[in-house]
């Protein structure tokens, strides 16, 4: 179906329909940078097609020269082999003017919704771009720059678990409604609220809210009154209660309780009942932050009461992300926890066994030791000890020690290693000179699977301990690994190892089976392309910093990065994190295992622009290390 603006039969409604295509061209980039008066012609300019599941996209009556804007509906583009490349959403164009070449014109799209589509004319676009100089930089603004934009967009000054009024009360249901049949009787209740670790619990029937019985109720309604264990729960339960939406403020929820004096609030709104928040969740969103975590940790006396303090860790995040943190933010204040965990795991081993025999270093290795943990890392860590350690006599000793480490952290919810590079293994708890040897053999004699050890240990930092062992053993490797150019074309093949996402004409590349089908891996094709190349030029240019964005920040303009590059990385670094970060808040809140596979139309159109901007910015510089190593890149 094709018609053009023009062709209403209703006056009212073509001015109606013309204003509600100028509003929705003023939210997308880049017509939101043309003037009013050029908005307000532009929809008259366009046509509109409606086209059927299953139509061919683009439709080949409107010639190849034209620009697509998705209004409604979805469509899928596959390469010759039927390998899904990319799928379009609202908000996502295709401009067949500018990508009319062979490797494009091999991608053929079909819709896979009823889709509506504006169409606008490449003579039409042209006019456009040769008029306004801000809309034709739209088109031609660099990634770097698009990214920096996005960037400084984003970046507001975050207020983390302290501030009511910017939380929603989605920000504070963690978990699933823990709900009860109305004819439960009340000793199961009770059993059911201890179980499940609630104060009260939704009295539901039929996907519907009844009520809430809380522990109060118990008391009162039931002991007090003398009320048998086996009458129901119906017959004790507030009924129909005050409900708050998702979207209302956590401020709002304070007032309410406050007003009627309740301490819970169920979450209800038209889309079903999603939980419930308590007076305790809102104490919780004032105090949940790094610091006040890392200090209650400090005073806890067993691992019982640390797995309860460490498990806020889940609502920091929660709060983090809904206060708009940083990546840098975030990841220190998630490594915070752990760190502060570590430290009092070791002390209260240390009263138990004595204190160490030899001066020793427990140091996180990995994304621990970059201060890029996230809630779902597991262990990497290591411990060097005095040159004078003896293994006969001390031996015992740190065995015992990492071991009850090891397992507290894992206990803790930060899983052993699957490729046991934890401090409980002997061969990552070692004395200094034995450091060295190992360090200065993979750089040495670098080959893929020491290059991939070495690029690991690398990222050392001293959690607890004598910082000086760490010191000293790394003082003379940046050095030694400046020198040997063989380990850093090791280094730079390590860093090509992961390529990002990206297809034909920045389209991005989908997982195509499995569980995962039809999303990008943001860790292993987004962030971890960044923290290698950091780490190369990092170490290229005798950097000590283990930071990527440090890294990134100190090497600019040394080297290979030029600035522009470096700030590029950084931006990119910055949106993938905040978007894998909000996916697991999401998760978080469904109770669900976490993973880092984001489905691309589970995006707005200017987060899938920002992110295929993301992808090409580590393409580019992935690009510059291939060309600038040549020959010496390892096969």
């Amino acid at each position: 179906m094709s018609y053009g603006c023009r062709g209403s039969s209703s006056g009212a409604a073509v001015v109606a329909e013309l204003r509600e295509i100028r509003d929705f061209l003023a939210r997308e980039p880049p017509f939101s940078a043309l003037p009013a008066a050029a908005l307000e012609r532009l929809p008259a300019r366009m046509s509109i097609r409606y086209l059927r599941r299953g139509s061919e996209f683009p439709p080949a009556s409107t010639g190849p020269a034209c620009f697509y804007l998705l209004r409604k509906g979805a469509v899928e583009l596959r390469d010759e082999q039927g390998v899904l490349r990319e799928k379009l959403a609202e908000g996502d164009s295709l401009d067949a003017g500018a990508s009319a070449d062979e490797s494009e014109a091999a991608l053929s799209g079909v819709t896979v919704e009823d889709t509506l589509v504006y169409v606008i004319e490449s003579r039409v676009l042209d006019e456009l771009r040769g008029e306004h100089a801000e809309f034709a930089a739209g088109f031609e603004r660099s990634v770097a720059e698009r990214l920096r934009r996005a960037r400084e967009s984003a970046q507001q000054p975050p207020r983390a678990g302290g501030d009511l009024l910017r939380l929603q009360v989605a920000d504070l249901v963690t978990r699933p409604p823990v709900a009860a049949s109305p004819d439960l009787d009340l000793r199961a209740a009770a059993t059911l609220m201890t179980r499940e670790r609630v104060s009260a619990l939704l009295v539901m029937a039929d996907g519907r809210l009844l009520g809430i019985v809380t522990d109060r109720d118990l008391r009162t309604r039931c002991v007090a009154a003398g009320l048998e264990s086996t009458a129901a729960v119906r017959e004790v339960m507030t009924r129909d209660p005050h409900t708050l939406p998702r979207a209302a403020s956590a401020f709002e929820a304070l007032m309410t309780m406050s007003r009627l004096r309740i301490r819970h609030l169920p979450v209800v709104d038209e889309a079903g009942v999603h939980g419930m928040i308590s007076t305790h969740d809102l104490l919780r969103a004032q105090s949940t932050n790094p610091l006040y975590v890392a200090e209650r940790i400090g005073r806890c006396r067993s691992l019982d009461r640390l797995r309860g303090v460490v498990e806020e860790v889940r609502e920091l995040h929660i709060a983090m992300v809904a206060s708009n943190a940083a990546a840098r933010q975030l990841g220190q204040a998630v490594t915070s926890v752990c760190d502060a965990l570590t430290r009092r795991l070791i002390e209260l081993e240390i009263e138990r066994l004595g204190p160490p025999p030899v001066p020793c270093a427990w140091v996180a290795t990995g994304s621990q030791g970059r201060g890029e943990l996230t809630i779902r890392s597991d262990q990497d860590n290591a411990l060097l000890l005095d040159d004078h350690f003896d293994p006969a006599r001390h031996g015992d000793y740190f065995a015992a020690l990492t071991r009850a480490v090891n397992d507290g952290l894992d206990a803790c919810g930060y899983v052993l290693c699957p490729g046991e590079v934890m401090a409980s293994n002997s061969r990552w708890r070692q004395p200094v000179a034995t450091w060295r040897r190992y360090l200065v053999d993979w750089v040495t004699r670098t080959d893929h699977r020491t290059v991939t050890l070495a690029a690991n240990f690398l990222d050392m930092r001293t959690v607890w301990g004598e910082d000086d062992l760490r010191h000293t053993l790394m003082q003379d490797i940046g050095p030694l690994a400046v020198e040997h150019t063989v380990f850093l074309a090791y280094l730079a093949a390590h860093a090509l190892g992961n390529q990002p996402p990206l297809g034909f004409f920045r389209h991005l590349v989908l997982v195509r089976t499995g569980e995962h089908q039809g999303t990008v891996d943001l860790k292993t094709h987004g962030l971890l392309p960044i923290v290698d190349l950091a780490r190369l030029y990092a170490l290229a240019s005798g950097i000590s910093a283990v930071g990527t964005l440090q890294r990134l920040q100190e090497a600019a303009g040394r080297g290979d990065l030029t600035l522009e590059g470096a700030e590029t990385l950084q931006a990119a670094f910055e949106l993938i994190w905040s978007l894998r970060a909000r996916h697991h808040a999401g998760q978080l809140r469904r109770n669900v295992e976490l993973d880092n596979f984001v489905a691309p139309a589970a995006l707005s159109a200017p987060e899938r622009r920002h992110l295929k901007d993301a992808f090409a910015a580590i393409a580019t510089q992935q690009r510059a290390v291939r060309s600038a190593h040549g020959d010496r890149l390892p096969l």
